[in-house]
């Protein structure tokens, strides 16, 4: 017995363990009702950095699933009371381990919110919802939801608003309420507040792991973290519409791995840490190809500001024009579609002062593409 009570007592807690092996931690938070999960994000977070990013799992995401082995959604493998399955078939998705699980159901996170004093977030445009024979008005603007608006905003569909926007919209409301609980997290610390505050959830981890996890939260610049959707094509599949992962889920996993190789970088200065600008132009005769391009670039986090055709349709090669001084985001630009087509346009920073009124601002990068690429990769390196 005493050797048992000595092993509890000096056990060490897994948030520390993570902290200690200075590796990035992933957090399951998904937002449940009628046992189903509406909304489902990983995010992940490197302490060392202090820097995090978010990825949305949409639950029509189309997968071979191991356990009913067929394609399907991937919200067909949640079972609330184990969420090991659906877990795990993330996990194979973004190829990372996942460290922590969150669950919250619609009835607790209005009763979490109430908690937190509200959720503040953004409305672009007045809605009207009926509900339980209760008509709800969302204004626009700057709004601060309380827990039953919270759970209405945070859950309702409406048949016709378009995909994008509710995927949108969600993503805005998880974000708003993943920072008030950052902001409030003094407070919460009070052992009634934190008692309460634990109850609200379902998690793999005890009360003590998740206000340590949450207390390191506090040093996230939310500013810079951003929500990626993990997107594909939408196809038809045995009666319903999934969304197939592009290029059968491998372009998740680099998604994935360049956001991590972000995240773990050390940096000198904000604007060593911010996305490149690209331009992407058409250099075949392929039409669509320069928009079908930017969004797989969007999809890594490249700042895709412009598209169009090049000067030619008939480019043998695909080509890199650089002017960005930062060689290391060049490099992995280019490795990213195994592009070594590259030629630098660095203006000297003398001439950049002498004709500041004349400068007419460019993309650090133009990709032009050639008959080389095949949508993904430049084959002819």
């Amino acid at each position: 017995m005493g050797i048992t009570f000595a092993v509890l007592l000096f056990r060490s807690n897994p948030v520390e363990d993570a902290l200690s092996a200075n590796r990035v931690i992933n957090v399951l938070f998904v937002i449940e009702d009628e046992k189903t999960p509406l909304s489902t994000y990983v995010l992940m977070y490197y302490p060392a950095t202090r820097r995090a990013a978010i990825f949305d799992i949409p639950g029509e995401l189309g997968l071979l699933l191991t356990r009913i082995n067929r394609v399907d959604r991937i919200d067909r493998v949640y079972d609330p009371s184990r969420i090991s399955s659906y877990e795990n078939e993330i996990e194979k998705l973004l190829g990372v381990e996942i460290n922590f699980n969150i669950v919250i159901t619609k009835e607790n996170l209005v009763s979490l919110v109430d908690l937190l004093e509200g959720v503040q977030i953004f409305i672009p445009s007045a809605v009207s919802h009926r509900e339980d024979g209760k008509v709800i008005l969302f204004p626009s603007g700057m709004t601060v939801l309380d827990g039953d608006k919270a759970g209405v905003y945070a859950t309702y569909s409406l048949d016709y608003e378009e995909r994008e926007m509710e995927v949108f919209r969600r993503q805005r409301f998880f974000f708003g309420f993943f920072n008030r609980q950052i902001q409030m997290n003094e407070r919460l610390k009070n052992p009634d507040a934190a008692k309460l505050y634990y109850s609200f959830f379902r998690t793999n981890m005890n009360q003590r792991t998740l206000m340590l996890l949450f207390n390191e939260f506090v040093y996230i610049d939310t500013d810079r973290t951003n929500i990626r959707s993990v997107d594909g094509n939408l196809r038809e599949v045995s009666g319903q519409m999934l969304v197939i992962p592009h290029w059968d889920g491998n372009l998740v996993k680099e998604v994935v791995r360049q956001t991590l190789g972000t995240l773990t970088r050390e940096v000198d200065d904000y604007f060593s840490e911010r996305s490149l600008t690209i331009e992407v132009l058409n250099g075949t005769a392929i039409n669509g190809l320069a928009g079908r391009t930017a969004e797989m670039l969007r999809s890594f986090g490249y700042d895709v500001i412009s598209i169009g055709n090049a000067d030619s349709n008939n480019y043998e090669s695909t080509e890199i024009i650089h002017r960005s001084a930062d060689e290391i985001m060049v490099k992995d630009f280019s490795e990213l579609i195994g592009c070594g087509n590259i030629r630098s346009e660095l203006i000297p920073s003398q001439e950049f002062e002498d004709d500041i009124e004349d400068f007419e601002y460019k993309a650090d990068l133009t990709l032009i593409i050639g008959r080389d690429f095949d949508g993904r990769y430049v084959t002819g390196n």
